[in-house]
């Protein structure tokens, strides 16, 4: 079994509205997200599990929809976190990578959430 990964970047706006008043992340303000989406089987009669290529064009729709937003204007992102985020993103890239392992958004160098489902 093999998992390959592949790597894109977002510049966004946010903010949490769930959050308490007083708590920082209460107050628009951006990131430069990187997102991760990871690809697990066999090798394919390539010797690929799946072309890096056709991961980017299924990803492609999500980063226009996402880039240079206000994350909480799209639909099912209304309290963007990181964790809903990568949840959303899976979900959305799911009915075009049957073996989306999991996809990884990091909204700066020290922080990120992970989603796999099961």
């Amino acid at each position: 079994m093999f998992e390959i990964t592949k790597r894109f970047t977002i510049e966004a706006a946010h903010f949490l509205p769930l959050v308490p008043d007083q708590h920082p992340c209460a107050n628009m303000h951006g990131h430069s997200y990187v997102v991760e989406v990871s690809v697990a089987g066999e090798l394919d009669e390539y010797g690929w599990v799946m072309d890096f290529a056709e991961i980017g064009s299924v990803f492609e729709p999500i980063r226009t929809l996402l880039d240079h937003r206000l994350l909480n204007d799209v639909a099912g992102l209304e309290n963007p976190t990181s964790e809903i985020m990568s949840q959303w993103i899976f979900e959305s890239m799911r009915p075009n990578v049957p073996r989306l392992a999991w996809v990884k958004v990091s909204e700066t160098a020290t922080s990120s959430s992970t989603y796999r489902p099961g």
